[in-house]
């Protein structure tokens, strides 16, 4: 009930004031209440329970905040999921994951979610038992039937299951406690220096884990209004910072590369702003553009999915690092070859270590060599393997170099490269592909592929783009095809 709480402390404290706005509607903290209190009866009537797990396929709007307290108030745990997850990762999740309900958007008026019935533990089946709208809503909530509720594998109860890519670009869930969030919303608070009075703007999907941390988490613990927008221009976001005052905008460095070439910006006055720009942030002529328009700098933030916030630039001068670790955040870099600490200075795979890294399905498989902690995986004394190669200055903070793996980030999700190579050469035609990100300097970081055909075979590019399309999430699928003779 640890959402829940938060919200009963804003109620008692601010009971009146705004909570929650979204374009030109808003409730208060008590209307808030009262709308997660209605939910939790119509989740508890349709057969949710404590320890349920139940996905939220929606973007930034007001029902993902109210349907996640409503669960969190019945001690089940909200599962964001994109409203754009492609149909086969869709039934991956359904057929592994032991979900009891999912609430989606209306999908071409009644037509069933397109799961069909998939291999799963003792032969479960991803038909729902019933399906109906949510009171006043035009959202489904399919109700599946479990032959037991989930059990967690520690003593910890779960607050949330956040979704990440594996290694080979498969959905894997990342369960998160109730200590967790605790900690990470105290990271986060602490870090920020964060109250009541502060105005977060959401633009970044609350279904991925940087927005649900950085954005609600944190700023439901602070008591903060939250506003919320699933338009993200540029144009727009700007002028929502102004004309509400907005104190804290976490975004993506896509975001904050678009605010720094609108024309005629002008310097905000209003104190204190935090920009927080997932990654490592901006740097170089871009940075000093930004600088220049609005009079601050953004913060450079590393998070993932597993651990958290690990590191903030808190004051907007770090260059290109991610700044330095959080109190309560631990990290060391270990030569990969040598398995010994790395020097001052010197690149080598980042291992962290806090309150905020989830406990739970981060043990080493069955398959790692004996004594050996793979990437992603957790040692005894609780150090997570992130999988990031990385380095620590003299001054203690945090430069990233890349991964261990073959994982990418593009702008803050995780794409597994070989994936997309493997979909593309699933194509007929295509004898073999190799996928990167680049970076254009208006679209941002994207995937594109080099692609060698078979003999005499001729493709239009469009053709694979679509295959792509149908197979993978829309971050994912290549948006440049570059046809070549050898890779």
């Amino acid at each position: 009930m640890l959402l829940y709480r938060w919200l009963e402390n804003a109620v008692n404290a601010k009971g009146g004031a705004k909570a929650l706005i979204y374009r030109d509607t808003y409730l208060s903290w008590r209307g808030l209440l009262h709308r997660v209190d209605r939910r939790a009866d119509e989740f508890h009537t349709a057969g949710v329970r404590a320890g349920d797990w139940v996905g939220l396929m929606l973007g930034n709007v007001p029902d993902f905040i109210i349907l996640s307290l409503a669960l969190s108030k019945l001690q089940a745990a909200p599962l964001p999921l994109d409203p754009t997850t492609s149909t086969r990762e869709l039934e991956m999740i359904m057929g592994s994951t032991p979900m009891r309900g999912l609430i989606t958007r209306p999908r071409g008026g009644d037509a069933p979610l397109p799961i069909s019935p998939v291999p799963a533990k003792k032969g479960r089946k991803t038909s729902p038992e019933s399906r109906r709208r949510l009171q006043g809503t035009l959202l489904s909530c399919s109700i599946y039937p479990l032959d037991e509720r989930p059990v967690p594998k520690s003593d910890q109860s779960i607050a949330a299951i956040l979704f990440t890519a594996d290694s080979a670009g498969d959905p894997k869930p990342v369960e998160r406690t109730q200590e967790n969030l605790a900690a990470e919303a105290e990271h986060l608070v602490d870090a920020l220096g964060l109250d009541d009075e502060d105005r977060a703007l959401l633009t970044v999907p609350l279904f991925h884990s940087f927005g649900f941390d950085v954005g609600f988490v944190a700023a439901l613990r602070a008591g903060a209004a939250i506003y919320l927008e699933d338009e993200v221009a540029a144009s727009r976001i700007i002028k929502l910072v102004r004309d509400q005052t907005i104190t804290v905008l976490p975004g993506s460095p896509t975001l904050f590369e678009s605010l720094a070439r609108l024309p005629a910006a002008r310097p905000l006055t209003h104190k204190p702003v935090r920009f927080i720009a997932a990654g490592q942030g901006l740097v170089g002529s871009t940075l000093d553009s930004f600088h220049k328009k609005y009079s601050l700098r953004p913060f450079a933030c590393f998070h993932t999915t597993e651990t958290g916030t690990v590191s903030i630039d808190v004051k907007g001068q770090a260059g290109d690092t991610v700044g330095k670790p959080l109190p309560g955040v631990e990290v060391r870099i270990f030569n990969p070859d040598t398995g010994k600490p790395a020097a001052a200075g010197r690149t080598g795979a980042l291992w962290i270590r806090s309150a905020a890294v989830s406990p739970l399905r981060l043990s080493p498989p069955a398959t790692a060599e004996p004594g050996v902690v793979p990437v992603s995986g957790r040692d005894a004394q609780g150090w997570y393997r992130s999988g990031d190669f990385a380095s620590v200055d003299r001054g203690g903070r945090l430069r990233l170099h890349g991964r261990e793996d073959d994982l990418v980030r593009v702008d803050g999700k995780r794409v597994a490269l070989g994936e997309v190579e493997g979909c593309i050469e699933s194509y007929p035609k295509v004898r073999a592909a190799q996928a990167m990100v680049v970076t254009d300097p208006i679209g941002g970081p994207m995937v594109v592929a080099r692609v060698v055909l078979k003999d005499k075979a001729k493709v239009d590019p469009e053709a694979i783009i679509d295959h792509c399309a149908r197979h993978l999430s829309p971050y994912k699928v290549p948006r440049r095809i570059e046809f070549c003779k050898t890779i």
